[in-house]
C-alpha cells in the first residue's frame, strides 16, 4: 500500500526528493503536493504543487488527508509551522525530515544538505570498536580462503596475461588508504603499457585495453590480487575502493565530506560499487560519494553481506569495470539544483566545475 506525503517546503530538497520518489521501480509514496511560504518559480519541476503556504497547512492537512509530512524546509528557524505539525504528529500522521527519508529510499546521502551538525548527532557511523574487529577478522579469513581456493585460477589468469601481451603480470597503483595513507594496489595488468599519462577514466582507455584484459574486467577477475592487500592490512573486503593517489587531493578540494571515506579501510567491494559502478568523471565520482557515505553511516556485518551478495551477481553476469550502472533515478541527471552547487570548502561539493583540471595518471 502506498503512502501519500505532503512535502512541507518548495526548494531544491523538496525537488530531489520527488524526483528520487518517481523514479522508483515500484513506488512506495504518491506525492500530493508541496507547502511553501511562497510557490515554487514558474521554470521549477514542482510549480504545478503548490498546495499553499505554510500558515494554511491544518486547512491543506484536512483536505488532503496525508498520512505523512515530509520536512524539507532548509532554514528552518521562525519558519516551521510548529502547532500545526504538532496537531498532524498527534492525530496520526507521521512527519519525516526529508534528508533522512531521502536516504532510505536511495541509499545514499544527500551530502549538499547536510551539516556538520547532523553527521556529529547522527546515530551511525560506528566505524570503531567490536564493528571494525569484526569486519577486519571476517575479511582477513575470507581473503585467505579466497587465496586458497583460487590458487589454481591466479596462475592461470598471470600465464594468459604474460602470453596476451609483453609487460607485467600484475599492475601496482598507489592508492589512497585509510586516514589517505598511500599503498600499493594490487591488479592484474588489462591494458598495454604506456609511457605517456593518460586520463584516469576508463573510458579515455578503452584503446589500451588488451584481448585478456577486457575479459577480465568484465568478470572483475582482475581485482583478485587485491586479497593479498586483504591480508597485508590495507584493505578490507568490504569498504569504499580506493582511490588514486593522484585523485585524492582533488577530490579532497571539490567533494564535500570526502575526507569521511578514508575513516574506514577501503574495499575490495563496496556498496558504491554495487549500486552506482565505475565514475568517468567528477560529477560521477561526487554520486559515488554519496552511496560511500551512506555505507560508512550504515555500516553492519548485514550490509555487508548484501554487498558481498551483490557483488557475487556483478560477477556472474559479467557486469565489469567498463559499466556505469545507474538506479533508476541516476541515468536521468547526476546534479543537484543549481542552487546547490557550491564549493567543497563550503562544506557542499561542486558538482559540474568545468574548470576542474581532470586526474592525470593512467587507470588499469
Amino acid at each position: 500500500m502506498q503512502s501519500s506525503l505532503l512535502i512541507l517546503g518548495a526548494g531544491p530538497i523538496a525537488e530531489r526528493l520527488i524526483e528520487e520518489i518517481e523514479a522508483l521501480d515500484s513506488p512506495q509514496f504518491t506525492v500530493l503536493g508541496v507547502v511553501d511560504n511562497q510557490p515554487p518559480e514558474q521554470y521549477s519541476p514542482i510549480a504545478d504543487r503548490w498546495l499553499g503556504s505554510c500558515d494554511e497547512l491544518d486547512q491543506i492537512v484536512a483536505r488532503v488527508r496525508p498520512s505523512r509530512i515530509v520536512v524539507a524546509i532548509e532554514n528552518r528557524r521562525d519558519r516551521l509551522p510548529l502547532q500545526a505539525l504538532l496537531d498532524s504528529r498527534v492525530s496520526g500522521i507521521a512527519v519525516d525530515d526529508a534528508i533522512e527519508l531521502y536516504e532510505r529510499i536511495t541509499g545514499k546521502m544527500a551530502i549538499e544538505a547536510l551539516r556538520p551538525s547532523t553527521l556529529i548527532l547522527s546515530k551511525g557511523f560506528r566505524n570503531h570498536g567490536a564493528a571494525e574487529v569484526v569486519a577486519r577478522l571476517v575479511s582477513v579469513l575470507a581473503a585467505v580462503i579466497g587465496l586458497v581456493i583460487c590458487a589454481p585460477l591466479l596462475a592461470l589468469i598471470a600465464l594468459l596475461v604474460k602470453i596476451d601481451s609483453p609487460g607485467p603480470v600484475l599492475f601496482v597503483q598507489p592508492r589512497a588508504g585509510r586516514q589517505g595513507h598511500p599503498f600499493g594496489l594490487l591488479k592484474f595488468r588489462t591494458m598495454h603499457p604506456t609511457t605517456a599519462a593518460p586520463s584516469e577514466w576508463v573510458m579515455d582507455n578503452i584503446h589500451r585495453i588488451t584481448r585478456v584484459g577486457r575479459y577480465l574486467r568484465r568478470f572483475r577477475l582482475d581485482e583478485l590480487p587485491q586479497l593479498v592487500n586483504v591480508v597485508r592490512g590495507e584493505m578490507n573486503m568490504i569498504g569504499p575502493r580506493p582511490h588514486p593517489v593522484s585523485n585524492h587531493a582533488t577530490f579532497m578540494e571539490h567533494i564535500a565530506y570526502y575526507g569521511l571515506r578514508s575513516t574506514v579501510r577501503p574495499g575490495v567491494t563496496g556498496w558504491a560499487q554495487v549500486r552506482y559502478g565505475y565514475a568517468n568523471n567528477l560529477d560521477e565520482e561526487t554520486e559515488k560519494m554519496r552511496y560511500d557515505l551512506y555505507y560508512i553511516k550504515n555500516r553492519s556485518p548485514w550490509l555487508d553481506l548484501r554487498i558481498m551478495f551483490a557483488t557475487i551477481g556483478i560477477v556472474l553476469f559479467g557486469q565489469g569495470a567498463a559499466q556505469v550502472r545507474h538506479p533508476a533515478p541516476m541515468g536521468r541527471d547526476l546534479s543537484w539544483p543549481a542552487a546547490q552547487r557550491v564549493r567543497a570548502k563550503d562544506l557542499v561539493p561542486v558538482l559540474a566545475d568545468q574548470g576542474t583540471p581532470r586526474p592525470t595518471t593512467g587507470r588499469q
